[in-house]
């Protein structure tokens, strides 16, 4: 249907004229904030990368990388940071110094605050700036993540001491700076090398999106498009598209309690029933791979040889029939998605084949809002979601861990199990990073066995421009620091 829209509008309609001087990015989604202490949705984290930049980034795999500082581990409870020479100003022209280290992370750790990284940094007992290069980090127990841990933007002491509103008028140090956000939907940064202004337009319906795309009132987007519109735009002339490998990592959640969705039998059931390989093939046309854990195999404590459940139907029966359920009394589930029309149509797929073995499923679509209140309360049988941009293992203890449950953490379905915590603690209390990955991949085929979570797949990032946007490089997580370095070019 969209296609067939596109088409239309596209036959009694001339394109819009190209401003040279700003450069238009389409979001299917809007930020909630600037403010990097606060930020927890996806695109918020993206836009934030570019307007902060933080002590230290993590690279493709997982591994800590310096940015604004280099670091040494003094002994296993103290860190020490030394801001680079050639380090950047903050957009009001001040200079960044350890000062402004000191402040942004005090403040997340004030529990006063309310930011939702002070879990992550729960180690740390103290910090000190003895002089304006120099920040020391002293932990309560050793932490062989705690580089990896310190990617918070930083932002400058005075303004977080005068209550400035970071959340709507963001300053940092980062490649581009704020300049307006004149209304909701409606973002405008400039880049700091060369001037060239970027306008970010929420654009939720994607073939809206794509329609202005191809009639240039944007210039480029990326992800979150129905794939007959990624395969549409590769026709097109006047389209340069990308497609890199993702991270993304795509799942089924269950709420453990509930008797149907709780039975392990029922959750293998579904394991066995869904055909991966035909959703990739035919839905997502190649842009997907098989996931079987959260993290990656190429992360560094990524699981390289997981084994990938077989698509097989009658197990599946089999499962279902151990598990008390047969033709005449069958597995009833309700799933919740969002109302996102390729979201909505996969979960009719998934309802499809859970339905040949015998599972009747009921989809409930929601604006993303409603969706997302409602598995974070708990109010679910069964949904489909995507953790983006996971890069620190720990992740693990926020997702299943026996303790984590809301609010603690994200341990929403409930999952419990003692051995799964038991390995989560080992890999917290491992000397370095290789012992931490060996217990890590552990976990991870034993959660592929207890099936919190039914992997589905890793989704490919595909970024879509106008002809004469070059050098812009797709990043594992999809986030936009290829903008840095992108050129435009008529």
């Amino acid at each position: 249907m969209g296609l067939l829209i596109i088409l239309a509008l596209l036959a009694g309609c001339g394109t819009g004229p190209d401003d040279r001087d700003t450069l238009r990015f389409g979001l299917a989604t809007s930020p909630l904030t600037l403010d990097p202490r606060y930020a927890t949705d996806a695109t918020s984290a993206r836009l934030i990368r570019l307007l902060y930049q933080p002590l230290v980034d993590l690279d493709a795999s997982g591994k800590p990388i310096p940015v604004l500082a280099d670091w040494q581990r003094l002994s296993p409870t103290r860190y020490r940071f030394r801001l680079r020479p050639d380090r950047p100003l903050f957009h009001d022209g001040s200079k960044l110094s350890a000062r402004d280290v000191k402040a942004t992370y005090s403040s997340v750790l004030d529990p006063g605050n309310g930011s939702p990284l002070l879990a992550s940094l729960e180690k740390v007992q103290s910090i000190k700036a003895p002089n304006p290069e120099i920040i020391e980090f002293v932990l309560t127990a050793p932490d062989p993540l705690f580089p990896g841990r310190l990617t918070l933007g930083i932002a400058p002491a005075s303004l977080l001491a005068a209550g400035h509103p970071l959340n709507r008028a963001p300053v940092g140090s980062g490649p581009f700076r704020f300049e307006k956000w004149p209304e909701e939907g409606r973002l405008v940064l400039r880049r700091r090398r060369d001037g060239q202004r970027f306008e970010f337009l929420h654009v939720p319906d994607p073939t809206v999106r794509v329609l202005k795309l191809l009639r240039s009132e944007i210039h480029m987007l990326q992800n979150d498009l129905p794939k007959e519109l990624v395969a549409y735009l590769e026709d097109r002339k006047e389209i340069s598209l990308q497609r890199e490998q993702g991270s993304t990592f795509t799942y089924l959640g269950f709420n453990l309690n509930d008797p149907v969705t709780g039975h392990p039998q029922v959750r293998l059931a579904i394991a066995h029933a869904l055909d991966r390989q035909e959703i990739i093939r035919y839905v997502f046309k190649g842009t997907a791979r098989p996931a079987q854990a959260l993290l990656p195999p190429e992360h560094w404590a990524g699981h390289p040889a997981l084994p990938e459940y077989p698509y097989d139907p009658m197990r599946a029966r089999e499962l279902l029939r151990e598990a008390g359920f047969d033709a005449h009394s069958p597995a009833h589930i309700s799933y919740k998605t969002s109302s996102d029309p390729f979201r909505v149509r996969l979960a009719t797929i998934i309802q499809h084949q859970l339905r040949q073995v015998g599972i009747e499923v009921e989809v409930q679509s929601y604006d993303w809002g409603t969706f997302y209140g409602d598995i974070k309360a708990g109010r679910f049988q069964m949904y489909s979601l995507s953790w983006v941009g996971v890069k620190l293992p720990d992740a693990f203890e926020y997702i299943f861990h026996s303790e984590s449950v809301p609010p603690q953490g994200a341990n929403r379905g409930h999952f419990e199990d003692p051995q799964s915590d038991f390995l989560i603690e080992q890999a917290e209390k491992a000397g370095n990073l290789s012992q931490q990955a060996n217990v890590y991949r552990q976990l991870q085929v034993r959660l592929l066995q207890q099936l919190p979570y039914v992997p589905l797949w890793y989704e490919d990032n595909v970024f879509a421009a106008r002809q004469g946007i070059s050098d812009y490089q797709l990043a594992p997580d999809g986030n936009y620091d290829g903008l840095v370095a992108l050129e435009f070019r008529l």
